[in-house]
């Protein structure tokens, strides 16, 4: 029944920012951690960027400083602000959202390239 609906990717140039969005469609009992991740062409999926219930953050090295992550008091759905992107971000990106069971969004390309 839960979904986790993704919007925000496209494509853009480098230097340029994008805004992801994640908003679960259905019940989510206490949710922990909600989670982005991202894959690349030819890469493992890696984790980008994490925020707990208590709005603890982390983010991978290479996104530190050019991405923020955040979530909505009012409802389930996480964001992420993507600035200063470079062609090294290009990706499928995917949220996640950790509670008593694991939810991924259906994942939204992301292309830095001129």
């Amino acid at each position: 029944q839960v979904q986790l609906v993704e919007s925000g990717g496209g494509l853009v140039q480098p230097g340029g920012s994008l805004r992801l969005s994640c908003a679960a469609s259905g019940s989510i009992f206490r949710v922990n951690v909600m989670r982005w991740y991202r894959q690349a062409p030819g890469k493992q999926r890696e984790l980008v960027a994490g925020i707990t219930s208590g709005g603890s953050t982390n983010y991978a090295n290479s996104v530190k400083g050019r991405f923020t992550i955040s979530r909505d008091n009012a409802r389930i759905a996480v964001h992420l602000q993507m600035n200063s992107l470079k062609p090294e971000d290009t990706a499928v990106y995917y949220c996640n959202i950790q509670s008593s069971r694991s939810y991924w969004g259906q994942g939204t390309q992301v292309t830095v390239s001129s």
